[in-house]
């Protein structure tokens, strides 16, 4: 079986040379943007002071320039397993590309019409289709969850799905609890009524393996700052939406793919370093499976050996957190089932707040995430406002020594006795 070697991997990331109060500092924040290798930062400063131009110019660094954007595309279809690298559009990020793409897709609803989103999502895959909805008269259901586990209720999927549906929005993982959503059996269904199916795949990006031709969906978004790339948003769709729908953009811009969809001058620099961040996944591919050459083989060698690594490491973590008093984890805990979720682990405490964990933790130099983490949908129907959850976000970079030494601290934090009536505490 092809393993990761850690060492050589995180000798790459100048991030884990970084110091708090002596220690090393360890990044559970992956969630909220992974850290990024030397390479990424390399070809984003490359591209600036070599080849920085705009698009379609005929002089060398314009030449160059587009050179660069179109590996890119090349680089993301292979991360994505699609075929068509016209398919693939970068822009600021995936809320903003989600926001336009919407407005366009909504123009063709009216009223009677229905759009599915779900409480298991970040705001980003459900505030814009509910405005799009909004604007175009359509209704808006809401798929529920089932709050033992943070998972969908699929007979609530199954029930609120009509022949008026015409979009379906779901996310791929949750960036609160970790569930990885059953995909192929929603996308089915939603096609089976004549619905559209928008992945937001953001937070499943660096845990797991995309592949949009096996899912059949109609449009996916990532973003490459998740997966140890710049802050950079990608949306995939079927050639034949993206060239029947008709995108809000300026009048001189081509109506040919990628471009079609790319308003604006884009970020060149983060564009080159999004290819980057895919040779990086390929490479781990390469070491941990020596035969592999073809990049996308590479990637799916890189994801089997990630995915085995962070099952070991979320495992030590669901079960030790869950041996402190007073602890609730968001999300499947059942060792049985690590594979339907990703080692992102969120937990409330009931006497210390989410924010007051994650400040002391910070002090240690662990950096962890409180608050809603934008999955406001999922936050409410927990009853988790105003103070949300502390979220422990696990990369493949992290090591059970990391996770030890999280616990050394969770010890001195959780442990302590009750002090009620301060800033930090519950009640």
């Amino acid at each position: 079986m092809a393993s990761l070697n850690l060492d050589q991997i995180r000798s790459q990331f100048p991030a884990f040379e970084r110091r708090v109060g002596g220690a090393s500092a360890i990044y559970l924040d992956g969630p909220a943007g992974s850290q990024v290798p030397r390479r990424v930062g390399d070809a984003v400063a490359n591209y600036l002071l070599r080849t920085n131009a705009n698009h379609g110019a005929p002089f060398a660094t314009g030449v160059e320039s587009d050179q660069v954007l179109d590996q890119a595309h090349r680089a993301v279809a292979d991360f994505l397993g699609a075929d068509d690298p016209d398919c693939v559009f970068f822009g600021a990020n995936m809320t903003t590309l989600t926001l336009a793409l919407s407005r366009a897709i909504g123009r063709q609803w009216q009223p009677g019409d229905e759009v599915l989103v779900s409480r298991l999502d970040h705001d980003a895959n459900v505030s814009p289709w509910v405005l799009a909805a909004r604007d175009a008269g359509a209704e808006v259901k809401h798929i529920a969850v089932r709050p033992e586990d943070c998972t969908l209720d699929l007979d609530d999927f199954a029930s609120k799905l009509t022949d008026r549906t015409r979009l379906v929005a779901v996310g791929y993982a949750s960036n609160l609890a970790g569930t990885i959503n059953p995909l192929k059996r929603i996308i089915e269904a939603a096609h089976a009524v004549g619905s559209l199916v928008f992945v937001d795949a953001v937070h499943y990006a660096p845990h797991g393996l995309i592949d949009v031709a096996d899912l059949g969906c109609d449009f996916l978004a990532c973003s490459a700052y998740k997966f140890f790339g710049p802050h950079v948003g990608v949306i995939w769709g079927r050639r034949e939406l993206l060239e029947s729908i008709s995108p809000y953009k300026l009048r001189p811009s081509t109506n040919e793919l990628p471009g079609r969809w790319m308003t604006g001058t884009q970020n060149h620099e983060g564009i080159a370093g999004t290819t980057e961040a895919v040779n990086y996944l390929a490479d781990i591919g390469r070491a941990a499976s020596p035969s592999v050459v073809v990049r996308r083989s590479a990637i799916v060698s890189a994801f089997s050996a990630i995915e085995t690594h962070e099952r070991t490491l979320a495992a030590e973590v669901l079960t030790r957190i869950q041996r402190y008093e007073g602890v609730k984890v968001w999300g499947i805990t059942d060792p049985l089932r690590l594979a339907e979720r990703v080692p992102t682990i969120s937990f409330t405490h009931d006497r210390l707040t989410p924010r007051r964990i994650a400040e002391a933790l910070a002090e240690r130099g662990i950096f962890t995430w409180d608050g809603n983490h934008y999955a406001m949908p999922l936050t409410e129907a927990l009853g988790l406002e105003p103070h949300g959850t502390l979220r422990i976000g696990l990369l493949h970079y992290n090591t059970v020594g990391e996770v030890d030494r999280l616990f050394e601290v969770l010890d001195e934090i959780l442990r302590q006795p009750a002090i009620h009536n301060l800033p930090g505490t519950v009640g």
